[in-house]
């Protein structure tokens, strides 16, 4: 069995105000970064096998504390990228509720059937996202991956493991914390246990 450690990566600029930050590339904040660092400090006796990340700076300068810590050299992967949140991107709930309330009370309803106008379908993020989790499996079968990435993303993939709808993502998991740890143990095709979630991080 392969244990998933899903990290979300350290505090934004648009944490302020929860501003939806999809494909943007928005920075760490000072708090962030010393999130980022406790996390290095947490992941020198984790024993981590590998340490997979999401290609936006945010994630990768979340990681580069545990490559310095671990030795680990990050393998960026395109696929554990955040959603695209189309039109809704950037935006504070209020505003969105403000520029197309229908769209987003229906999206508040079933956030995966009506997704945010422009956005990406999360049907198919999910396949893109268990594509990179086969892969993690099968090249560490008994080891712990630590992946680095955003909170929708590793919300809907944790929903499709453990056998949840998905469109309960957000009210099941309503919060995934900045650098926080959430264990999964797959065994790379159907079995997933839920081990710790949003379990803040010591060292």
């Amino acid at each position: 069995m392969t244990e998933l450690v899903l990290v979300r990566h350290g505090e934004t600029v648009w944490h302020d105000g929860n501003r939806y930050a999809g494909r943007t590339d928005v920075a760490l904040t000072d708090h962030g970064r010393r999130q980022a660092e406790v996390l290095g400090g947490w992941s020198a006796t984790a024993e981590l096998d590998a340490v997979w990340v999401s290609p936006l700076s945010r994630a990768r300068e979340t990681a580069e504390p545990v490559a310095r810590a671990t030795g680990l050299d990050p393998h960026v992967d395109e696929r554990i990228v955040e959603l695209d949140f189309g039109r809704g991107e950037g935006l504070t709930a209020e505003e969105m509720n403000r520029d197309f309330p229908e769209a987003r009370a229906a999206f508040v309803d079933d956030p995966v059937t009506h997704y945010l106008p422009g956005g990406e379908d999360p049907v198919l993020a999910v396949k893109r996202m268990t594509g990179y989790a086969t892969d993690i499996a099968r090249e560490h079968p008994d080891g712990r991956v630590l992946v680095v990435g955003h909170s929708t993303a590793h919300r809907l993939l944790l929903c499709h493991l453990l056998g949840l709808p998905l469109r309960s993502y957000r009210s099941v998991f309503p919060v995934f914390r900045n650098c926080a740890i959430t264990t999964v143990r797959w065994d790379g095709t159907g079995q997933a246990a839920l081990l710790e979630f949003n379990t803040p991080v010591q060292y």
